[in-house]
């Protein structure tokens, strides 16, 4: 008789996965078993991230972080099980930037390690980005002292919406269609705006940036959120 071998956990060397999925109900969609789904997830250590959605792209997201990412699939499975199509999502790592040259362990453990959602940041948007590769604007040729300034004067900008916005950048390379997936959080919506829009004029942004889709919505608890659709 073969005996079965239990799955080894699938966890990234260093830093956590991140699994972003925007849903709609289906006809069968159990309000309970999704809750039961996002506690469960918590109990076994994960940080689940639940967010009543705006538009018409999809009507509730659940963001999950894990060490393994076996995790990340068991969630998204009772996510599905519980009635909700998916009808978009993103693959993501927390990572440190290779541009993060001296930033204090403290600052860096933050970034692979976050805490959030952070109290009384509850406007929510996602949305991916890629570097450009065209031939008179490529990234990637570009010597990695210029990259690193460009950065840096990304960095900046950035910095001076820290008390309105956190922001937490995840890398996809390899795992998803772009190479990064940016989560904003926010204290007041136009301050999601205000941020992207003054950013966008950086030159690692204005010349060298490719986004993709734009969600935007409000961190709501999964009790509440179930009942919004």
């Amino acid at each position: 008789m073969n005996s079965v071998t239990p799955s080894e956990p699938m966890s990234p060397s260093i830093g956590m996965g991140v699994l972003h999925l925007f849903c709609k109900p289906e006809a069968q969609f159990d309000r309970e078993a999704t809750v039961h789904a996002v506690k469960a997830a918590e109990a076994k250590g994960l940080t689940v991230i639940t967010v009543s959605m705006l538009g018409h792209k999809c009507d509730m997201a659940f963001m999950a972080l894990a060490s393994d990412m076996r995790e990340l699939r068991s969630f998204q499975s009772a996510i599905q099980a519980a009635g909700l199509a998916v009808v978009d999502s993103y693959v993501s790592l927390t990572e440190v930037s290779e541009y993060a040259i001296g930033v204090p362990q403290e600052m860096l453990d933050a970034r692979l390690y976050p805490k959030i959602p952070v109290p009384g940041k509850n406007a929510f948007c996602f949305y991916p980005m890629s570097k450009r590769r065209n031939a008179d604007e490529n990234w990637f040729t570009l010597p990695f002292e210029e990259r690193h300034a460009h950065m840096q004067e990304h960095g900046v900008s950035g910095r001076k919406f820290g008390p309105r916005v956190t922001q937490l950048v995840t890398g996809s390379t390899g795992l998803d269609e772009y190479e990064w997936g940016v989560t904003l959080f926010a204290v007041h919506p136009d301050d999601l705006k205000e941020v992207v829009y003054t950013m966008r004029f950086d030159k690692a942004s204005a010349i060298y940036a490719e986004f993709g889709q734009f969600y935007t919505g409000v961190l709501t608890p999964v009790e509440e959120l179930v009942h919004t659709v």
